[in-house]
């Protein structure tokens, strides 16, 4: 399984200024050690009509009736079209800009942004979270802010695209934000950067409790986590593990995350088109293989967050509290093309331990428990807003407590 060191898992990947289900949807990426070539013959074999596509473009060429085409964006959506035609909707073509944003987003790298996700209520966007390490963060932005206008533009009704359009900008530039705070308006004023962000988090809760946030599994989400658990396992009763709105990325990482609470067996199963069964297995090097463990989940938890919630489930090592997850059960893989595009096909899908399927229907929580106000969910980038209003979490610590004493 070498082609899966680096398998991605996943939903959001440009998702940077206002979240990872509002900017762009990407799935599950692996890098390929060969890459295919696809000599005139195998066209053939395949029944592509290379003739008939060499036609209509010259038609166009010769035709039609701006001379001044642009062959970049011919190519383009040629092969934009031609994964369209798949009717897959987790393959796509990611034009160049689009697939360094994708590796970019993976490296908690974000430039020009300033760190947000958001919800929309009421027609406005509101502040659902705030990434570590943002401009966001420094200007004073919280957790539960109404944006109302951007740079003296009523925001209300607009797309999230286009609201993504208003607040990204140069690195550097000010972007003036008013928004509605417990009933008192503020104007919050911005500076965009170039930052790096932790996809983990971490803090302690009453009674021992340790609690981990995973944003996404990225580039650097095995060695943070690590660190994040041995620093917060001694002295630690049990731990939540949070995986709300957590889209997926990297399935080494993912794979490394359940190695942590499970000393042996398998993580999960893929089956390519090729219909064999192939396993991958944790690393034997579980750090807290017994200690008590809930997860939270919630409509946004995909792919590899629920590889990582239903493998825990599977090896009833965890209780899952919140509710169904996303449902997302394939694997694309990316392949680099000579303009600086990517095809991201779906190249298999994957199947947990007690082999179950997520795909379209997501992984059913041990413990149902609804979040009516996203607002109210807790965020260990701001400990001091507290967590007794998130009732996913007080749920989740609830059941942990029960387990802990249980195991007494």
């Amino acid at each position: 399984m070498s082609n899966l060191r680096r398998g991605l898992f996943g939903l959001g990947a440009v998702a940077v200024v206002v979240g990872a289900f509002v900017a762009g949807v990407w799935a599950d990426q692996s890098f390929p050690e060969d890459m295919p070539l696809i000599a005139v013959g195998a066209q053939s074999r395949a029944g592509l009509d290379q003739g008939t596509i060499d036609q209509a473009l010259r038609i166009i060429q010769a035709n039609y009736y701006n001379p001044h085409l642009n062959s970049q964006e011919l190519t383009q959506g040629s092969l934009q079209g031609m994964v369209r035609s798949l009717g897959d909707p987790w393959s796509q073509y990611l034009g160049p800009n689009q697939y360094r944003q994708q590796q970019a987003y993976y490296a908690s790298q974000h430039s020009g942004m300033i760190g947000i996700y958001v919800e929309f209520q009421g027609g406005y966007p509101v502040v659902a979270g705030v990434l570590p390490g943002s401009p966001a963060l420094r200007a004073g932005l919280q957790t539960g802010d109404v944006i109302q206008e951007v740079d003296g533009k009523d925001v209300q009704g607009l797309s999230a695209q286009k609201a993504s359009a208003l607040i990204e900008g140069p690195v550097g530039s000010r972007v003036t934000l008013v928004v509605e705070r417990h009933g008192h308006r503020l104007v919050v004023p911005v500076t965009r950067g170039r930052f790096q962000s932790p996809t983990v988090v971490s803090t302690r809760l009453p009674q021992d409790v340790l609690y981990i946030r995973i944003y996404e599994f990225g580039d650097t989400t095995q060695q943070e986590f690590d660190r994040r658990l041995k620093a917060g396992l001694p002295g630690s009763r049990g731990v939540i593990l949070d995986l709300r709105d957590n889209g997926g990325g990297y399935v080494s990482a993912a794979t490394a995350v359940i190695s942590a609470f499970i000393p042996r067996g398998v993580a999960y199963e893929q089956v390519g088109r090729s219909g064999v069964v192939q396993r991958a297995d944790v690393s034997g090097d579980a750090l807290a293989p017994r200690i008590p463990l809930v997860v939270l989940v919630n409509q946004n938890t995909a792919s590899a967050a629920e590889i990582v919630a239903g493998s825990l489930q599977a090896h009833h090592r965890a209780e899952l509290v919140g509710t169904r997850t996303f449902g997302k059960g394939s694997e694309q893989v990316d392949y680099p093309l000579a303009n600086g595009g990517d095809l991201h096909l779906t190249v298999a899908h994957w199947y947990l331990p007690d082999g179950r399927s997520v795909g379209g229907h997501g992984l059913q929580p041990t413990v149902t428990v609804a979040l009516p106000n996203p607002q109210d969910m807790f965020d260990a980038v701001e400990p001091k807003l507290g967590w007794s209003q998130d009732p996913q979490l007080a749920r989740a610590l609830d059941v942990l407590r029960g387990e802990i004493e249980s195991g007494q």
